[in-house]
């Protein structure tokens, strides 16, 4: 069973530092190689309902298999669920992430379900994400992407750099 969403696609993880996470990962986990995008642009940004700025991230993306693993160092106080988790004195798993050929069908189940939107946007002209909360025994944050054509190309690329990888190379901008 897969849920009302899909398989998990992602495992989001907000840090402090990713360059000391991105270097953790690939030389202790073996995860890489590291599509890193120092400033991640989000034009369009709304956290618990309001429109606002977006805030100063920076992004990297591997593959483990079939799960891609993504690092976000938020590098601004602009509020978000990233400031938030940091917040709260956390650093780690903030979130799963689901891909949705149908983005407004995906986020219609997710509401229907119970879920509300935390924050969302859209990631530079590359689609649209909303992350998702919840109540229940255990805090869970869900992200829906929509998996527009370019973006699953170059996850697909990305998906085929980590098949193949040696460990050279280990980050790799974007």
């Amino acid at each position: 069973m897969v849920g009302i969403f899909g398989p998990v696609a992602q495992i989001g993880m907000v840090v402090r530092d990713i360059e000391a996470a991105m270097h953790h990962w690939s030389t202790v986990c073996g995860v890489g190689p590291w599509f890193f995008m120092p400033r991640y642009p989000l034009p369009s940004f709304r956290y618990k309902g309001t429109e606002q700025p977006g805030p100063d991230v920076a992004i990297a993306l591997a593959y483990s298999g079939e799960v891609q693993v993504e690092l976000i160092q938020q590098r601004c106080r602009t509020p978000s669920m990233y400031r938030d988790f940091l917040d709260a004195g956390l650093e780690g798993m903030q979130h799963w992430a689901f891909w949705a050929a149908d983005y407004d069908a995906a986020l219609s189940r997710a509401l229907a379900a119970g879920h509300r939107i935390g924050q969302e946007g859209d990631a530079t002209g590359r689609g649209r994400f909303a992350y998702l909360e919840s109540d229940g025994p255990v805090a869970s944050v869900v992200e829906i992407v929509e998996l527009t054509p370019s973006r699953a190309a170059g996850f697909d690329r990305m998906k085929a750099a980590a098949a193949g990888w040696d460990g050279t190379d280990p980050v790799r901008l974007l």
